[in-house]
């Protein structure tokens, strides 16, 4: 499935790793990756991501997971919204709301990768790639 969609991989891995607590994952490294994990970092769901150059052609990123001070998980949910079989695109009026608000869209836009309310603040729409909660 990795082949397919690079984008579901990589929110599978990292919904994976939260679930065991990881403190970093890897993924394999695409410019629609980096700028997911450039929001997620942004909006604090992460702590940070870096590239790490390998043997082969694919380069990774190494995504640092986030948790409160306990322990308690950042990331309770994260969903993909828009999948190769079905693409799911929004006018800048049709963003969803995710948790009234408590949560953040990710939006492949012209302009690059965006939050929900950069792309309210721009008023421009595009493909929505996910939802984070």
């Amino acid at each position: 499935m990795s082949h397919a969609d690079p984008i579901a991989d990589m929110l599978t891995r990292i919904r994976n790793g939260v679930r065991v607590e990881r403190e970093e994952v890897r993924v394999k490294a695409s410019c629609i990756c980096e700028g997911i994990a450039k929001v997620m970092t942004q909006q604090g769901y992460i702590n940070g991501y870096d590239r790490i150059e390998t043997a082969s052609k694919q380069d990774m990123l190494r995504v640092q997971l986030k948790y409160g001070p306990l322990g308690e998980k950042i990331i309770r949910e994260i969903k993909r919204c828009s999948k190769p079989s079905r693409r799911l695109y929004c006018s800048v009026d049709d963003i969803p709301n995710v948790m009234g608000g408590l949560g953040i869209a990710i939006i492949s836009t012209s302009q690059g990768v965006l939050s929900d309310a950069e792309c309210r603040e721009r008023k421009i729409g595009g493909e929505l790639l996910c939802t984070i909660c």
